[in-house]
């Protein structure tokens, strides 16, 4: 595996926690020094191990917000 460098720059907060207290959360993440981007990912307890996830621009997350808020009404959960 590729070696990579990331900061947390900002933690913007909790999506949810599973019973083994991994947090899915929103962060701004500075991957290998680029500029911070919106990533939603589960972390460990400690913060010091990570799973899978998405990082997205400031552009692709505001097109997801836009997309989630169009929604018609019978695609929204109760």
């Amino acid at each position: 595996m590729a070696d990579f460098t990331y900061e947390v720059t900002k933690e913007l907060g909790v999506i949810s926690e599973n019973a083994k207290g991994w947090q899915t959360k929103l962060n701004l993440v500075s991957w290998n020094g680029n500029e911070a981007k919106f990533d939603i990912r589960p972390w460990s307890p400690d913060g010091e191990r990570m799973g899978k996830g998405i990082s997205l621009s400031e552009e692709e997350m505001k097109q997801l917000v836009d997309l989630f808020n169009s929604r018609d009404e019978e695609d929204k959960f109760e």
